[in-house]
């Protein structure tokens, strides 16, 4: 069963930063795109951003656009999603997996079970 593990949330105000981490396996990390998805409180699950296997192309939600940055290291197998200029509207647990960036640009076709994820809350 693979499965990813986050961390780096918090609580942070508005305007502010925070970077989360996403830690794979080196098989995972090598083989499969990688991304994040959130979920806040009574919402489903949504996309947030992603990365291609190969590191070239990179994927968001209109929502998060010019405010955060995915990126990976592959000598770490891990990836990152650093947070800027945060609104009280990105709070969510955030959660990472792998799979394939589709032509919508969503990360899909994934194969990880959803770890336990990472909260991340922005007051006003």
């Amino acid at each position: 069963q693979v499965q990813l593990v986050e961390s780096g949330g918090g609580l942070a105000q508005a305007g502010g930063s925070l970077r989360l981490s996403c830690k794979a396996s080196g098989r995972t990390f090598r083989s499969y795109g990688l991304g994040w998805f959130r979920q806040a409180p009574g919402k489903e699950r949504e996309f947030v951003a992603a990365i291609s296997l190969s590191g070239t192309r990179t994927t968001y939600v209109e929502s998060v656009k010019e405010r955060f940055t995915i990126s990976k290291d592959g000598a770490k197998n891990t990836m990152y999603l650093q947070m800027n200029n945060l609104k009280p509207g990105d709070t969510a647990v955030y959660y990472c997996n792998a799979g394939t960036i589709l032509t919508s640009g969503v990360l899909g076709d994934l194969i990880a079970s959803w770890g336990q994820g990472t909260q991340v809350t922005v007051s006003s």
